[in-house]
């Protein structure tokens, strides 16, 4: 009998796997850091897409038209869907939802800090998608390469799906700059509250994360925070020129040498104080999700004990 492999045997076998761009399926061996690194960066994904529902759901029925609605509608819908793919993809390392849920409340698991601040203007929606959504894209793509084989194969239909939410973000910022001065200056407005929070979205600079470096070795994640915030800042800005907005940074501007943009430093004290609880929306929003969850309890318990009963119909049946 062959004997038992080491440790540092399986160790080199999984990082082989890894560099040789061999997907990490549910049931392969991996060490207990990628596993708790995978399922935080999914977990975290997940609640950022369920939080993120919040303040655009509350302007559904007060879009300005019909078609707007149902767009608004339809995103809002796409991004519970988002959610459902990312905690089923998680369920596979071995954790439930109602666990997942639990982190969440009790401010074990974070979400995007994007999400705890307010939209106020009929803009902000544009803002949101535009940036936000954007600066999603720019990190997701990327992440339909990510090593662990869920995770990558449902980032491909998300992606697909958060193209269409920057096109229509960027649809209603356009429409507001063609029109009265009142709506260019709110759409102005919008941008100048979202870049800095949108910037933030990819986390500290990379010398400063817990979790950067490890990641980029496993390949669950293929570039680096600074990397895509720069391929974020670069888009943005053309984007931004081509419908008359200002980037709200005065710093801003092209390096010739570099072929990319320079760009001022982020308040990194605010950005800590919002993941740490201390946004100007994080504890209404968590609040609200604690709420839903405890209204929807009877769903669940509703449905669970159909399909025992189902079970036992099928039992007794097959006996």
């Amino acid at each position: 009998m062959s004997r038992e492999k080491t440790q540092a045997e399986l160790e080199a076998q999984f990082q082989a796997k890894i560099d040789a761009e061999e997907k990490i399926e549910p049931k392969d061996w991996m060490p207990e850091k990628y596993r708790l690194n995978v399922l935080r960066q999914m977990s975290q994904h997940a609640h950022s897409e369920v939080i993120g529902m919040q303040p655009e759901g509350n302007w559904i029925t007060r879009a300005p038209t019909l078609h707007r609605k149902c767009v608004l509608l339809a995103k809002v819908q796409d991004e519970g869907g988002h959610g459902l793919y990312l905690y089923s993809a998680a369920e596979t390392l071995g954790t439930s939802r109602e666990e997942m849920n639990e982190a969440l409340h009790s401010g074990r698991a974070k979400y995007a800090s994007i999400f705890n601040y307010p939209a106020i203007t009929w803009a902000d929606m544009g803002a949101i998608g535009w940036l936000v959504d954007g600066a999603a894209i720019v990190n997701q793509v990327s992440l339909q390469r990510t090593s662990y084989g869920p995770y990558s194969r449902g980032m491909v239909r998300i992606c697909k799906e958060e193209s269409f939410h920057q096109r229509q973000g960027y649809h209603i910022m356009m429409v507001l700059m063609r029109g009265s001065d009142a709506q260019k200056q709110m759409a102005q407005d919008a941008l100048n509250r979202f870049w800095w929070p949108s910037m933030m979205m990819f986390g500290p600079h990379d010398a400063e994360s817990a979790h950067s470096a490890q990641s980029m070795k496993w390949k669950i994640k293929r570039q680096s925070n600074d990397e895509l915030r720069q391929k974020f800042v670069d888009q943005s800005v053309a984007q931004a020129e081509e419908i008359g907005l200002v980037i709200p940074d005065p710093d801003l501007k092209w390096n010739e040498e570099r072929g990319h943009y320079d760009f001022g430093e982020i308040d990194w004290e605010e950005f800590n104080q919002v993941i740490s609880g201390n946004g100007p929306c994080n504890r209404q929003r968590l609040a609200h999700h604690v709420k839903a969850e405890e209204e929807g309890e009877w769903v669940r318990d509703a449905m669970a004990a159909y399909e025992t009963k189902k079970r036992q119909r099928s039992a007794k049946a097959a006996a």
